[in-house]
């Protein structure tokens, strides 16, 4: 692009920036061709991405809970073992102090069979569920990868019918950027990626331009081609009606 020192006349900045927005309008009007397809499948993406790892967790809940379910059994046969014991220590003891010990380490290995039984038990009223999740999980994806490729296919159809129009117009568009001075080029990106329609540049048009009135005296300064002229409401550059239809007759 063109460097400040290198700056050319306004009426060819305008020309250029015309040339510039009308290549761009161009490739906007492919891109729409898309529709909603790109979000669709980002979506789609993410929706499918939040369902695996939500697998992937229930999955693991469902290790998680075997081994639990898995250690609660050696707790309670632990446990017994060793209240058989120290019942049977119980039977030896020589002074109340000591059997009053062996009784409070009995009670402490019940409450764990108590503790390790209730662990069982709830592992055993949701072992159905992780599977019964899994499957929802599971059809839920297959519907979702389902569309996924629809929608990729759609998309790439669309691309395909494009692409090279596209790439024509991209090349052509690294070329108009570059008469255009730097200072400009900044403010028509800026106006390009706030506006929703993407027309930075906009023809005055029976006294208006981009939907807004402009006063007889602009009017006036627009047509003389010497300056540029932003539309005070949106910010756009707004151009002469006949030097933007020549110039856009040019690039036809």
């Amino acid at each position: 692009m063109a460097t400040s020192t290198e700056t050319s006349s306004i009426s060819a900045q305008l020309e250029a920036l015309i040339r510039l927005q009308h290549i761009d309008s161009q490739i906007d009007q492919l891109t729409k061709l898309r529709g909603d397809l790109p979000d669709e499948i980002r979506d789609l993406e993410d929706e499918i991405a939040g369902l695996r790892t939500r697998r992937d967790n229930v999955e693991q809940e469902k290790v998680d809970s075997a081994s639990a379910k898995r250690q609660a059994d050696r707790d309670i046969r632990e446990a017994e073992q060793l209240i058989k014991r120290y019942e049977e220590q119980q039977m030896q003891v020589r002074n109340n102090r000591e059997y009053d010990a062996l009784t409070k380490e009995i009670e402490a290995q019940r409450n764990r069979i108590i503790e390790a039984s209730n662990t069982i038990a709830s592992v055993d009223s949701r072992a159905g569920t992780f599977d019964l999740a899994i499957g929802e999980i599971d059809q839920r994806l297959e519907g979702l990868e389902a569309d996924l490729k629809t929608k990729r296919g759609e998309l790439d159809e669309v691309l395909s019918d494009t692409r090279q129009e596209q790439d024509e117009l991209e090349k052509k568009r690294d070329e108009a950027r570059d008469p255009v001075d730097d200072r400009y080029l900044r403010a028509y990106d800026r106006l390009r990626s706030r506006l929703r329609d993407g027309r930075a540049v906009v023809p005055l048009e029976r006294g208006a331009a981009g939907g807004f009135a402009v006063p007889p005296q602009r009017q006036v300064e627009i047509r003389q081609r010497n300056r540029i002229i932003a539309c005070e409401h949106t910010g756009r550059i707004i151009v002469d009606k006949d030097l933007f239809d020549e110039t856009v007759g040019e690039k036809a």
